[in-house]
């Protein structure tokens, strides 16, 4: 596969950016080879799970919401269904961004929905990055990005969390002044924890010229922490994911969104195909981002299962990091045994049990993410930790 794949308007952008045409040649090949984006931005893959979907069993390592989506939502995808005959996919995209915008304050040239959040997290180190200058990334953190950039050859800086396991921004900074873009996960994925938004402010007054900083909220709704939104909207250097494949309930619909400049989401845009939406989805989402009162209750409800999980934890003296404002935790399994591959045992164990939890992260090898679901699924996995524990 050669340089052709590439549109004459992406070749002459990252000519421009410093690549070679034998780079092209290579960047060609991947997105002509058609698994590079798909395999970065596809949601089973992204969350590289040790095993299959342990179908009917309790499933709290992926992530997922333990409910479909909002009943509104779930009527109006419902009810779109009668109209699959015609092509209404304009008129139906059109009021998801006119929901959006109106909800959080954004123009509409400042919207852009895709087939969920991954596809674009997957195009940000093709459309941002250049051969002189990477990216920095939290470690750890959603790894779409580490892949993207292994595939390309792009200099990736990985910067440890704080030690309350926000982001460093400081330290990112420093890892790599001159990089190309920085990536903030904010609540991180897989520790759950939330970086301020003054830190985010910071790092997009320090950053270097021409750089981008790309939030990450895609658990944002399970937190009541303030969103970066603002920046997306008054700055041209900064962009938002969205996804409503978390609380929404919508993770096999796929339908996520960016925010930023016009210029921003053109540049993502010269990269793969345009992003195929289900009409189905559209509907679902656009319904669903505007009931408030039924975001509100089901974060509560996420709240009080996570805290009571918590609470059994500490009473058996497992211990977790602290901090997490999502739908996932971690466990450090250090205490009970001093292998690091304890965290396989560990994810065998539970399945033993038919519960399927996740896995753990390079940099820490003894700890399990473990996801927050329903009130039953957390009870089935309290008592499964109990019988391991005292077998």
């Amino acid at each position: 596969m050669s340089i052709a794949v590439l549109t004459e308007e992406a070749r002459d952008d990252l000519l421009a950016r410093g690549y070679s045409r034998r780079q092209l040649g290579r960047i060609g090949a991947l997105l002509g080879a058609g698994a590079v984006l798909s395999q970065f931005s596809n949601p089973a893959q992204a969350q590289s799970q040790a095993a299959k979907a342990l179908i009917g069993g309790t499933r709290i390592g992926a992530n997922e919401c333990w409910t479909g989506p909002l009943a509104p939502g779930a009527q109006a995808g419902a009810a779109i269904v009668a109209e699959g005959n015609r092509y209404n996919t304009a008129e139906a995209y059109t009021a998801l961004m006119d929901a959006v915008s109106k909800v959080e304050n954004v123009p509409v040239d400042r919207i852009l929905a895709w087939a969920g959040s991954g596809p674009p997290l997957a195009r940000t180190v093709l459309a941002f990055c250049s051969p002189e200058r990477g990216v920095v990334t939290g470690d750890p953190t959603f790894e779409t990005v580490w892949g993207m950039a292994a595939a390309t050859k792009t200099k990736l800086s990985k910067v440890p969390l704080t030690a309350d396991y926000r982001h460093d921004v400081k330290a990112m900074l420093a890892a790599d002044p001159t990089a190309s873009f920085f990536y903030i996960c904010t609540p991180n994925n897989p520790t759950g924890t939330v970086t301020p938004l003054a830190d985010v402010e910071w790092l997009v007054a320090n950053k270097p010229a021409g750089s981008v900083v790309v939030v990450d909220e895609a658990y944002l709704h399970f937190s009541e922490a303030p969103s970066a939104v603002k920046l997306a909207v008054t700055r041209d250097d900064v962009l938002i994911l969205r996804t409503f494949s978390k609380l929404f309930g919508m993770a096999g619909m796929r339908l996520g969104l960016t925010i930023g400049h016009p210029d921003l989401q053109k540049k993502l845009m010269m990269y793969d195909r345009a992003p195929d939406l289900s009409v189905t989805a559209v509907a679902c989402g656009t319904a669903s981002i505007t009931q408030a009162d039924l975001i509100k209750a089901r974060r509560a409800e996420m709240i009080a299962v996570r805290e009571e999980t918590l609470a059994h934890l500490k009473k058996r003296k497992i211990a977790y990091i602290p901090g997490s404002e999502a739908n996932m935790f971690m466990i450090d399994w250090k205490k009970l045994s001093p292998d690091e591959k304890h965290t396989k045992k560990m994810q065998n164990a539970f399945l033993a049990e038919n519960v399927q939890i996740g896995r753990a992260w390079d940099i820490y090898p003894s700890v399990s993410r473990v996801s927050v679901g329903s009130k039953e699924d957390m009870q089935k996995f309290c008592a499964a930790l109990d019988k391991i524990l005292t077998a």
